[in-house]
């Protein structure tokens, strides 16, 4: 009987709990439809499915003044989304070469004005930045700045090892359709490259730099040669070096810093009015590029495996390593950052050049991010010219997928050398015109893989290199809020610094002032002038009189 009173009791409180809990679901469900039913009705007019006269106005003020403050960066998407649509629109229509070249020649002009702002820029913001920090500072910063280069592209081509192994995009069957490759055999050593990274970063003329560059050719004999192309890397040398030593000079070089700052500011204003007809310039590059592949589409579906790992890998590396890296040292919101910079993606992707969104990354990473211009002028040419982490990846996975489609099975040491090679070629082919090529032709001779069917890849190399860059271009503005973090504490300490040698200097030049006018009080041969200020009057005042025959004669006038 008890046992029985037990089990009614136990199953009395279970239902009162059962009940309890329900009531409680429905208390919540309540709440929840009472919410959005107030929400609804501060929306909406009553009984009609339609926003209030003063919402309306409020989301289309707000909306209004969202496009007012982000205008530019609308008109940067119009321009590659117009491109993309166009091309793929006039694709059937198979354009000659004529006219496909002059749906090109906006975005040549385009073009050619972005890299017109990429010296002058780069000068005038190496300067101005290495010249508000001191020498020690540059020094740290730019060992930071190489460290962090070397790691992300480390990281990069893992990444396109990892992608390429496991898809396995490369087989025999992709090659009997593609056929042989027709890459001509070219001289190329990873040491050679080394070399001529050290000639192009100590350059003998800096005029000769602005217009060539050092390389070592093999024709005949092996020796070194000059280029047409800037030698960004000599000129970045000279103009850090500059800024330096300018920095340490004191209030002597102010009027110099000064001279650069504002040559800064007037490129950036010039830049500023160039991204206004991005629209026209961005969708002429992206719809003659479409439209000067042949059979787009069948090129596109041969290689389709190999083009989904490259940008599956580009994009993973994107928005996770950038995005951890991010978090972990400089601890805020990557995506935010990553928002403030999508105008210079899609500069960087339209145009496939990081040192011509060079600009319009300056704009971003100033006006959007907020950086310290001391650390973005110092870092972003440095990693326009070296930092190559999309490229790695990309040679990694390219290397990998000719030898897989050739039949050759690349063991662990072959992988790692993969891997190491196209990390240090990446550095190493800074200056190097179509550095892709000369990265793969070096790879794959060290793997002993037909570097011939490299020219099987150009097809799609237009669509992947603009991927790519966004890679690079992101890894450069990463880059510069990762090396503002690590700095901090010295940017602060350097700050303060600064503000006791001004305070000291405004101490000297007072005291000065007060010790002037004491001397001028105490002078008895100071009278006042009609403006009330102490004019001194000399012993004697020369006259020449113009009038007189003799101009050897002059006259005289004493006190």
């Amino acid at each position: 009987m008890v046992n029985e009173a037990d089990r009614q009791t136990c199953k009395t409180i279970s239902t009162k709990d059962n009940n309890m809990d329900k009531e409680e679901v429905i208390i919540n469900q309540q709440q929840e439809h009472s919410k959005s039913q107030a929400v609804m009705e501060w929306l909406l007019e009553p009984g009609r499915f339609k926003l209030k006269p003063e919402m309306s106005k409020t989301t289309f003020a707000s909306l209004r003044s969202w496009l007012i403050d982000n205008l530019l960066l609308v008109v940067t998407f119009s321009g590659v989304f117009i491109g993309v649509l166009s091309g793929i629109l006039l694709k059937p229509l198979d354009l000659d070469k004529e006219a496909v070249a002059y749906i090109a020649y906006p975005g040549e002009l385009f073009m050619r004005l972005l890299k017109l702002m990429i010296l002058p820029l780069i000068i005038a913001s190496l300067i101005t930045g290495a010249a508000s920090l001191n020498a020690k500072m540059n020094g740290m910063i730019a060992l930071r700045t190489i460290v962090y280069f070397l790691a992300t592209s480390l990281i990069s081509a893992v990444i396109g090892l990892i992608l390429v192994l496991v898809i396995h995009p490369g087989n025999a069957e992709t090659k009997a359709t593609l056929g042989d490759g027709t890459t001509e055999s070219r001289n190329v050593d990873i040491v050679d490259n080394f070399m001529d990274l050290g000639r192009n970063l100590f350059p003998d003329n800096l005029f000769k730099a602005s217009f060539q560059t050092a390389y070592t050719s093999y024709e005949d004999k092996k020796h070194v040669a000059y280029r047409s192309g800037t030698n960004t890397l000599g000129i970045i040398f000279f103009c850090l070096t500059f800024g330096t030593v300018l920095g340490s000079l004191g209030r002597k070089g102010k009027v110099v810093i000064d001279f650069f700052h504002v040559i800064d500011e007037v490129i950036m204003k010039m830049v500023y009015g160039i991204m206004w007809i991005s629209p026209l310039g961005i969708s002429s590059v992206i719809c003659a590029k479409i439209l000067s592949v042949p059979n787009l589409g069948l090129v596109m579906s041969q290689l389709a495996m190999f083009i989904i790992t490259v940008v599956f890998g580009i994009f993973l590396y994107q928005f996770t390593v950038l995005q951890l890296i991010y978090v972990v040292i400089v601890r805020k919101n990557p995506f935010r950052f990553w928002w403030g910079m999508f105008q210079s993606w899609m500069t960087a992707f339209a145009t496939a050049s990081t040192a011509a969104a060079l600009p319009v990354t300056f704009r971003c990473m100033h006006e959007n991010n907020h950086v310290d211009p001391r650390i973005s002028k110092f870092v972003l040419p440095i990693g326009a010219t070296v930092n190559m982490d999309g490229t790695a990846l990309f040679v990694t996975v390219a290397s990998i997928f000719i030898a897989q489609m050739n039949g050759i099975d690349l063991d662990a040491g072959q992988l790692v050398t993969v891997v190491l090679t196209s990390t240090a070629a990446s550095i190493a082919s800074a200056s190097v015109p179509s550095a892709a090529l000369v990265l793969m032709l070096i790879v794959l001779t060290a793997i002993d893989a037909p570097y011939q069917d490299v020219s099987l890849l150009w097809a799609i190399d237009w669509f992947v290199d603009r991927c790519r860059t966004t890679n690079n271009m992101l890894g450069d503005a990463y880059g510069a809020a990762v090396v503002e973090a690590l700095s901090k504490k010295e940017l602060e300490e350097m700050d303060r610094e600064r503000a006791k040698q001004l305070e000291n200097d405004l101490e000297s030049a007072q005291t000065d002032l007060k010790t002037g006018n004491k001397k001028d009080l105490e002078d008895g041969s100071g009278i006042s002038s009609s403006n009330g200020s102490a004019v001194e009057v000399p012993d004697v005042i020369v006259v020449d009189d113009d009038n007189s025959k003799d101009q050897d004669q002059d006259l005289d006038i004493r006190n």
